[in-house]
């Protein structure tokens, strides 16, 4: 009779965790960042267009070397330091290139946070 119940209770449990796991599963995300509905970049200069409202990401571009490739991760050697960006945007909009260790980008984007998303990114000039 113990073990009956210890099994009920375990059961129960295991599908208390499970029905927990699957409503935070269904939960939709929020929506995406897309640059181009906020505004748009003027050569080094974020223009905002107006249409975004609520808490404004902070745009800004990040140049350098990339040293290391790792799925949606890239690290990019600077002179003052290294920085990882997230170029899951970019890859979205396919605006990336070949994303290569060696490679000198300049990658345009917004922070959130203390994380660098890239909306694009371009190649630098061997002389920049």
């Amino acid at each position: 009779m113990g073990v009956k119940i210890l099994n009920v209770l375990l059961s129960t449990a295991v599908l208390c965790l499970g029905l927990a796991t699957v409503t935070y599963a269904q939960t939709s995300p929020s929506a995406p960042y897309i640059d181009t509905t906020c505004g748009s970049w003027q050569g080094d200069t974020w223009t905002p267009n107006g249409s975004c409202t609520g808490t404004m990401k902070r745009h800004a571009r990040v140049d350098g070397t990339i040293t290391i490739v790792k799925g949606h991760l890239v690290t990019v050697q600077q002179s003052t330091g290294v920085i990882v960006i997230d170029d899951t945007p970019a890859l979205s909009n396919g605006f990336t290139g070949k994303v290569a260790v060696g490679r000198r980008i300049e990658a345009h984007g917004y922070w959130d946070g203390n994380n660098f998303y890239a909306t694009m990114i371009t190649t630098l000039s061997p002389s920049s």
